[in-house]
């Protein structure tokens, strides 16, 4: 039987004045956005907790290209390329104004090993982004380069880029 035990006498009451204690929940306070938490969590590389983020915004903002943009990301960084083409797609197809969605999808393709249809893909994003991207325009670029199959490029199929909507990149690398 294993026992508790608090190191004073006082045990884990609040009635001792130099004591530190964490702030109670403000529950009133307007709680964060889930899309907002969910490309957190895509930048720190929690995938599986992004998708839970990005479902639980799916109930307030409902399957929107930016849910859906955000779920095929998180898939992606998870290696699930069939159910992040999936997404995106339906992403695409639901707003197809966003280059970075566009982006997106074109990373997928070129991960599934569909270079040509990625690198219209990557076309579609850096027309619609009017050549603003870094990213997009890099990944355009690789794009390119590998559907050319020239000699003198060496290519790390590593380097392509994730652009979340708003701002901020997401770069995709190999799981070690």
């Amino acid at each position: 039987m294993i026992g508790l035990a608090a190191c004073s006498p006082g045990g884990f009451s609040a009635s001792k004045p130099d004591r530190v204690y964490a702030p109670g929940v403000d529950q009133r306070a307007e709680a964060v956005d889930g899309i907002e938490v969910g490309h957190r969590l895509i930048a720190a590389g929690q995938y599986e907790l992004a998708i839970k983020s990005f479902n639980r915004a799916a109930l307030d903002h409902g399957l929107d290209a930016e849910v859906l943009s955000g779920l095929g990301s998180a898939n992606l960084g998870l290696g699930r390329l069939g159910q992040a083409e999936d997404l995106l797609r339906r992403a695409v197809k639901d707003d197809g104004t966003q280059p970075e969605v566009w982006n997106n999808l074109g990373v997928v393709l070129m991960e599934r090993g569909k270079t040509v249809e990625a690198e219209q893909i990557f076309k579609k994003a850096f027309a619609l982004d009017n050549g603003q991207s870094d990213a997009i325009r890099d990944n355009l670029r690789l794009a390119l380069a590998k559907s050319q199959n020239s000699d003198n490029v060496v290519l790390d199929d590593n380097d392509y880029k994730l652009v979340r909507r708003g701002g901020g990149d997401f770069l995709i690398t190999a799981p070690l």
